[in-house]
This record gives C-alpha cells, sequence and structure tokens, in this order.
C-alpha cells in the first residue's frame, strides 16, 4: 500500500473525490496511488497540497509522515 493510499483511507476519501478535486480522472490517480504510473511534477504539487504534506513524504518511502504547519 503506499503512502498516498495511506493518507487516502485514514482521510475517509474515495478515489473519485479526491481526483475530482484535483482535476484529474479517477484512472490516473488510482494509477498514481498503486504506484503503476507516476504523476507530472503539477499534479505531484496538486496531491501534496490537498493532503497538506510534502511531495517527498508522499512518494519517497524513507521520509517521515508528517503533516505540514500552516504559518499565518
Amino acid at each position: 500500500m503506499t503512502r498516498i493510499n495511506l493518507i487516502k483511507k485514514r482521510g475517509n476519501k474515495s478515489q473519485r473525490s479526491v481526483a475530482d478535486s484535483l482535476g484529474i480522472t479517477t484512472s490516473y490517480y488510482g494509477m498514481i496511488e498503486l504506484g503503476t504510473r507516476n504523476p507530472s511534477l503539477d499534479v505531484a504539487m496538486d496531491i501534496a497540497n490537498y493532503y497538506n504534506t510534502s511531495i517527498e513524504e508522499l512518494f519517497f518511502e524513507d521520509k517521515p509522515l508528517v503533516k505540514r504547519k500552516h504559518i499565518n
């Protein structure tokens, strides 16, 4: 199970709802989630922003999984 999948399940989101929010197809998001397709940099950034985390934490398994803090 990829980190994106773990994060999505924690937030109780469906692939369709996440894909719709990101403006990509459900099948494309599903392939990214399964690790069978690599996202473009723009899509990777959108996914990281959606989950309030970094690209590194989503796609590199050796990085700790932490939420970003929002600074006002």
